[in-house]
């Protein structure tokens, strides 16, 4: 698995087992978000199961971010990065 850099910056796709409505994709994006350096994160419009997270490396991590996820009680693996 390779992730690529951009200035600096991390993009990673993320699957999500549950399949989650509009409300609850909103509510987990949301909470990613508001972590410490992660800076956007979106299902992909076709592939609800598909979460894709950009985040700086230097203040969070992939594994950090799974266990975010995690704890709102979702089941989700590391597909790679963008």
């Amino acid at each position: 698995m390779q992730l690529i850099r951009s200035q600096t910056k991390l993009d990673i796709v993320v699957h999500v087992d549950e399949q989650l409505d509009e409300q609850n994709r909103l509510r987990v994006t949301h909470a990613l978000t508001k972590a410490k350096g992660v800076e956007r994160a979106h299902f992909t419009e076709e592939r609800h199961h598909l979460l894709v997270i950009g985040y700086d490396p230097a203040s969070t991590s992939s594994s950090q971010i799974l266990k975010l996820i995690r704890k709102q009680q979702l089941h989700a693996q590391l597909v790679g990065g963008l």
